[in-house]
């Protein structure tokens, strides 16, 4: 009797001991198969079946607690819905599955009590790791990952003595490459539709718009900037905001749901795009080339830090004695037919019936 209880529990659900014995081997030798630790070939294939025929399943609380692993990675961004936050997503998964594990995801709404909960209940070790990309970074957030018990790799700005594995951009100078192809197409009067100037990328962005159009000598006319949401609809109302009072020849926006929005302003006022206004967005995302005409976007490389951070924090849940990580993703800019070298030609005349609808190519070339 106290051999049964011994290799089944109460519930009859057969255990390591159980497949041993149907196995023929020790129990030491069944439990390193079955956890992946390996064996002979002899003894892994009469492991594996004895596991089959006894329907033995893993208890995965028991594996992790004994292991003091979960096989699970979290990442935590501000909308899951936003085609840049899926892309990285689509990076990282590919990553932490190589490795075995499993992606979590949560949508924090950038909220940062959300973010620093979050960052707090990983001390219950729900996972072996997170990877956050926060819009905003306060002492909390700081607080919060220097004290976190499990790897944590940031996706955004951090300052440069902070202590924790980070992946970057540089979205200053990404509004740069936008600004410099449209002044060399002959754009003068550029506008600028951001963001919220509270957020790191906000931030950011509204200072590379400011200082590249002072490398080319153009004064800032406050008219034309507008501040507004990274959404579509806080875009397309913030467009119509600027074209109320001002009339600009080109637009930069601080993302492409922003661009997006812009665009569809614009046609709706009866500005042709890139005719009448050029338009580039930023992140490069699938929208950008979904659109019609396509849009021009600076690509912050997405994907890429996506990949880079399920490295760092792969490498980071290995080895915890590493020094704390900074890499970086350069931007670059993808020209397409949003913001052709097409100076603005004389507009039609307009007569009862409004301006006559046109259709500029969707066709683009990279830059």
């Amino acid at each position: 009797m106290g051999r049964k209880r011994l290799q089944e529990p109460a519930d009859g659900r057969p255990t390591v001991h159980t497949v041993a014995a149907r196995a023929g081997v020790s129990i030491a030798s069944a439990s390193r198969v079955l956890n992946g630790v390996g064996g002979s070939p002899e003894t892994i294939r009469k492991v594996r079946e004895a596991a089959a025929e006894v329907g033995y399943v893993p208890n995965a609380i028991a594996r992790s607690l004994q292991s003091q692993r979960t096989g699970l990675v979290a990442l935590a961004v501000e909308d899951i819905g936003n085609p840049v936050y899926v892309e990285m997503m689509r990076a990282i998964e590919a990553v932490v599955a190589s490795s075995g594990r499993q992606l979590l995801v949560h949508a924090t709404g950038g909220r940062i009590d959300n973010e620093t909960a979050l960052l707090r209940r990983l001390a219950n070790r729900y996972v072996d790791g997170m990877i956050v990309s926060p819009i905003r970074v306060t002492d909390e957030h700081l607080t919060a990952l220097v004290d976190s018990p499990v790897p944590v790799v940031v996706v955004g700005q951090l300052g440069a003595d902070a202590p924790i594995d980070n992946v970057r951009t540089d979205s200053r100078h990404g509004v740069a490459l936008a600004v410099d192809h449209l002044v060399a197409t002959g754009r003068r009067r550029i506008g600028f539709v951001n963001g919220p100037l509270d957020t790191v990328p906000g931030a950011a962005r509204d200072a590379g718009f400011r200082a590249a159009l002072a490398r080319h000598g153009i004064p800032l006319d406050d008219e034309l900037v507008e501040v507004g949401d990274f959404q579509y609809a806080a875009g397309r109302a913030a467009t119509e905001r600027l074209l109320a009072r001002a009339e600009p020849d080109a637009l930069v926006c601080a993302n492409d749901l922003i661009a997006v929005g812009a665009l569809h302003a614009l046609l709706a006022a009866g500005r042709r795009v890139p005719q009448d206004v050029a338009l580039v967005g930023m992140d490069d995302t699938e929208l950008a080339r979904m659109m019609f005409p396509q849009l021009s976007s600076v690509s912050l490389g997405s994907a890429e830090r996506g990949r880079r951070a399920a490295e760092l924090l792969l490498q980071r849940i290995a080895d915890a004695t590493l020094p704390p990580r900074r890499e970086q993703v350069p931007p670059s800019l993808v020209v397409r037919a949003s913001s052709a070298a097409t100076l603005p030609a004389p507009r039609p005349a307009t007569g009862p019936a409004g301006p006559p609808t046109t259709h500029p190519s969707s066709e683009g070339v990279t830059a």
